[in-house]
């Protein structure tokens, strides 16, 4: 099994290198934001309180997130030799429930891999994503905010899982495959352990 989660900033490119190694190792991506779409839109009972909270402009609950991921890894369990986690954990809070998560079933994450791009650069894609998909988030204004969000809340994460020795930090300037690559040897490695 191979459990890892992919963090960086807004632009770092995070989903496409999810993408890639989905492909390449046969993992189960999952994004936070989908299950939680997912469960809404079939109205199951997790999906009708999550949607209570967000037409409120509230968070939905951290034990929520986490009983629709122990929910996932049910359905995945056999299917996938392992798992990437995408915008989950956002805080440490989040980090401490899914280490005690995947402990219940004798899991763990193998590492964070932390996409480590400058910020000017980050503006620079974002605003060049906004322009090409239409992504009307994709404003300078947004951007700043997001930016200012993710180091305030998310950076801490990436400090959790290096406490733990689980954190790999990863330069995300570069084309595609080549960052692809550096991902790939540092998995190779971890592996041969």
């Amino acid at each position: 099994m191979l459990n890892l989660i992919i963090c960086g900033a807004p632009g770092s490119g995070k989903g496409t290198q999810s993408d890639l190694l989905v492909e390449k190792y046969n993992l189960k991506h999952l994004s936070t934001g989908d299950l939680l779409r997912s469960e809404i839109e079939a109205k199951t009972p997790v999906g009708l309180l999550a949607d209570s909270y967000i037409s409120q402009g509230q968070l939905v609950p951290d034990e929520m997130i986490v009983e629709m991921l122990d929910a996932e890894m049910d359905k995945i369990s056999g299917i996938y030799k392992g798992l990437i986690l995408d915008g989950f954990p956002r805080t440490v809070a989040q980090a401490e429930s899914l280490v005690k998560l995947l402990e219940k079933r004798n899991k763990s994450i193998d590492f964070l891999i932390d996409i480590d791009v400058e910020e000017t650069e980050l503006i620079e894609r974002l605003l060049k994503r906004g322009e090409t998909s239409g992504r009307n988030d994709d404003n300078i204004h947004t951007i700043k905010k997001r930016l200012t969000v993710y180091h305030e809340k998310t950076k801490p994460v990436s400090h959790f899982f290096q406490k733990r020795n689980q954190y790999a930090l990863i330069n995300g300037v570069g084309g595609i495959h080549e960052i692809h690559d550096r991902i790939v040897r540092l998995i190779e490695k971890h592996k041969k352990r």
